[in-house]
């Protein structure tokens, strides 16, 4: 007996059920049964089940005899059916990767409740899909939190009212069949047929779990989809609602429940009568008076009067009141209009006004003590900008810093930093008066910088893709960026910040401008160096770290030619062939990681409250959604290993000599589109993969973090890591700030004397001593110590690699490296920045 049978039924989806039956065949998890019914359908769906089945025997072909419609033909497949639990996918659907095996866990571990919701996203025929926005509702909690009001993994409805006010479908749902079977459930005849399955399954069930994970994909289709078809046949509606009552009267244990089914059919009359082409002109009169009917029928004495404008809806519906029913929405949509031509109007006033204000404010003397920051497109105190500012309030206390973001972001400003909301009077009264402005990306082009003002540009990252004039020819990557305004925003710059000698030949070029290179390092870096053992600990501890396991950071970057985020690994899939002495940090691009979500490849949210939550993807893996996490360094530092793709992550994650893995698996396409400043495959900081398979295999055999992953990273940091040895935003202030001469700057460190900040579960091959252990060191390879009450056990794939997982300890750093002439190399031998030549 199969664990699952999932029930398709098909009428006119010929150009879909390929796609359907695959989704379901493909799965991960095969203890199924695919029922594929063929509603007598005039186009080609029989022959595509019969041929599916021919092909996988796991394919139950039904044929009805006529046409009997979608609820019928479930009802056909139900009968057939021999699974532990029943599963509905309409044949215009698809199940998301991975679902059926998160069904599985999730149902072994809440103990075979009768029913378990899951999550859909709507994908439109641009294959965007978008999440149903009423996820929260499938909250699991925290079980071990007695606070948490979601805590309850198994309840009955009366627990979890809210899911009520979740789409009324089917498949949404996975259903005991014993459970089904007892309580005599089947489909009605007509449209609406989910509406008395659906409500009588949930207020009988005994026990109900939930699954905060995305399962179906479903297709909204441009034409021909049942709630997109002009048809009398949306007046069946009425006699479903009747069936719902009637359930409840036979039922009386039940009749608490009537107020709130008879709110979500008022709701449901509600949005029938609202949308555009679904009545036909001559059904509307007779909805009407039908809604009107049922709605003094169905009417609970002392029912609540909803508030607001839905008060007066509701009334003029039971009323059966057409015109003035739709006279009022015409008023509705009247009053939006005229709020929208409002602030319409309203917003061009201010606009106005603020360049006048900011053109008064530029005939004020600047402010010198008045330094202003921003990163991200203001997305909070983050990057080099953060790591400056921090210094500048320790070395030059006088100055006065404020920093540039929104609402959202403004928890992530330490104590005593001015927040300035983009576009107000004060940003604006800033931009024109401050001495001193620091950004990683330009700051707005109606900016106009004035004698007086120094700007420094710090941008964010070591460049590993084209940038600036280098998108000339890549139009993909460039998406129309108007290069000579970029011009203009560059010779804004006083200083270029610059961390090694291939960063300042390529910002040189692409920036061409009269600005001069700090060769100085990376600012956000300089925590690598100070941060402690006990720091790190905290950190990992914030975060949900599981104590003892290699925490492996996940950081893919954005595609210019994909028009939206496509994940490149099924991440559950790798943290469940990782097995538990792993945790996956995923850290989407910021382009699309949102503040609070972040989509994995199979259409699950991974959310994020506060810094970040895990969800176990099964008992014996984990993967931590830390895209919205504010400062990528703190990430890095709980970090044993990074993962990426082609993120410039890679060079600042280098300066902590941990294991890094590149997975290459579009770098051609990568290339092609956004063009690339040297091959990464071929000079890799640590081993690279080109298949999800090869992935596993690097982790699983040891390879990640073994010699040769070491010798990778000992020249890949002495070519990219020469001056971020800590004191990077220390030159930085005294030089922009201070005011200080060049030779009198801390000279940098050598890397072989520079000490980062000890991995938690530091990762070592085992190599004869003295050939060279992590980073190439030269030193031995520290020994495997017994597991014990102060010393977790080691990872399952480390142990099967035969490689050490050391307690924390500071490790000498790579190969030492002679930093080129134009950095401050030593007190006695400094040398000036210099200035890239004008074009």
């Amino acid at each position: 007996m199969p664990r699952f049978s999932v029930i398709v039924p098909a009428y006119e989806v010929q150009p879909y059920l390929n796609d359907c039956l695959r989704s379901v065949l493909e799965q991960d998890f095969t203890d199924l049964e695919l029922i594929a019914v063929d509603d007598h359908s005039p186009d080609a769906c029989g022959a595509i089940i019969d041929e599916a089945a021919a092909c996988d025997p796991r394919v139950r072909p039904v044929h009805l005899p006529e046409n009997a419609g979608l609820g019928r033909a479930r009802n056909a497949g139900i009968r057939r059916a021999t699974g532990d639990y029943l599963l509905f996918l309409d044949g215009d659907d698809t199940l998301a990767p991975g679902s059926l095996r998160a069904i599985a866990d999730r149902l072994a571990r809440t103990g075979e409740p009768q029913v378990l919701v899951f999550d859909y996203a709507r994908v439109d025929w641009t294959g965007e899909a978008v999440r149903n926005v009423r996820a929260e509702l499938l909250r699991q909690g925290d079980p071990e939190d007695p606070e948490d009001p979601h805590a309850r993994q198994v309840f009955r409805l009366d627990q979890r009212p809210e899911l009520l006010r979740l789409l009324m479908v089917a498949w949404n749902k996975a259903y005991r069949r014993d459970f089904v079977r007892k309580e005599g459930f089947a489909f009605p005849p007509g449209f609406y047929e989910d509406t008395p399955w659906t409500f009588p399954v949930l207020l009988t069930a005994e026990s109900i779990a939930v699954l905060d994970r995305v399962c179906v994909h479903y297709r909204q289709r441009r034409r021909g989809g049942i709630l997109r078809t002009t048809s009398r046949r949306h007046l069946d509606v009425f006699e479903q609602y009747d069936r719902v009552f009637r359930f409840l009267d036979a039922r009386p244990g039940l009749a608490h429940w009537r107020p709130a089914l008879f709110q979500r059919m008022v709701d449901h009359f509600g949005v029938i009568a609202a949308a555009p082409g679904r009545l036909p002109v001559r059904a509307r009169a007779e909805f009407f008076r039908r809604a009107g009917a049922h709605h003094r029928r169905y009417r609970p004495l002392g029912a609540a009067t909803p508030p607001g404008r839905a008060r007066w809806r509701g009334l003029l519906l039971r009323l059966g009141a057409r015109r003035a029913y739709h006279l009022l929405r015409g008023a509705d949509r009247l009053r939006r209009r005229t709020a929208e031509c409002g602030l319409t109007a309203f917003t061009r006033a201010r606009r106005a006004a603020l360049w006048l204000h900011y053109r008064v404010q530029r005939c004020r003397p600047v402010d010198p003590g008045l330094a202003v920051f921003a990163a991200y497109w203001h997305r909070g105190y983050a990057c080099h900008p953060a790591a400056i500012e921090a210094k500048v309030r320790e070395l030059a206390p006088g100055l006065r810093t404020a920093w540039i973001t929104t609402p959202e972001y403004a928890h992530t400003l330490p104590p005593g930093v001015r927040r300035l909301h983009p576009g107000s009077a004060a940003y604006w009264t800033a931009l024109a008066r401050a001495r001193f402005l620091v950004n990683n990306v330009n700051f707005t082009q109606g900016m106009r910088k004035r004698p007086g003002q120094i700007h420094l540009q710090t941008h964010h990252g070591t460049p590993l893709k084209h940038m600036g004039l280098d998108l000339r020819d890549r139009p993909a990557a460039a998406r129309g960026m108007d290069f000579g305004k970029l011009l203009e925003r560059v010779d804004r710059w006083d200083y270029s910040l610059s961390a090694n000698r291939h960063t300042t030949l390529v910002w040189e070029r692409v920036y061409p401008s009269g600005y001069t290179t700090l060769p100085y390092g990376a600012p956000r870096n300089d925590v690598f160096q100070r941060a402690t053992e006990d720091e790190v600990a905290r950190l990992r501890a914030r975060l949900g770290i599981p104590a003892g396991t290699v925490a492996v950071l996940y950081a893919p970057t954005h595609r210019d030619y994909q028009r939206r985020y496509v994940p490149r690994l099924d991440l559950e899939r790798v943290a469940r062939a990782l097995g538990p002495g792993f945790t996956l940090l995923v850290r989407t691009h910021y382009f699309h990681a949102p503040a609070t979500s972040v989509a994995s490849p199979t259409g699950r949210a991974l959310d994020v409250s506060g810094h970040g939550r895990a969800l176990d993807v099964s008992e014996y893996s984990r993967v931590l959604d830390v895209s919205g996490y504010g400062r990528v360094e703190e990430l890095c530092l709980a970090a044993d290993a990074l993962l990426t793709d082609y993120s410039s992550l890679m060079f600042d994650y280098a300066n902590l000599d941990r294991p890094i893995v590149i997975h290459a698996d579009d770098w051609d396409a990568y290339r092609a589109a956004r063009g690339a400043y040297f091959d990464i495959t071929a000079a890799p900081p640590g081993p690279v993969s080109r298949t999800e398979d090869e992935l596993i295999a690097l982790f699983a055999g040891g390879a990640w973090c073994g010699p040769r992953s070491a010798a990778l990273r000992a020249a890949f940091r002495a070519r990219f890591c020469p001056y971020d040895d800590g004191r990077a935003a220390e030159r930085v202030v005294r030089r922009v700030f201070l005011g200080e001469r060049p030779a009198l700057l801390p000279p940098v460190v050598p890397l072989a004397e520079r000490r980062p900040a000890p991995a938690a579960v530091r990762t070592l091959p085992n190599v004869p001593a003295g050939s060279g252990g992590s980073g190439g060191s030269g030193g031995p390879a520290v020994p495997a110590v017994p597991a014990g009450p102060d010393r977790p056990a080691e990872p399952r794939a480390a142990r099967r690699a035969g490689v050490v997982c050391a307690s924390p300890a500071a490790s000498p750093a790579a190969t030492p490296v002679t930093a080129p002439a134009n950095a401050p190399v030593s007190a006695s031998a400094t040398s000036l920045p210099h200035r890239s030549r004008p074009h």
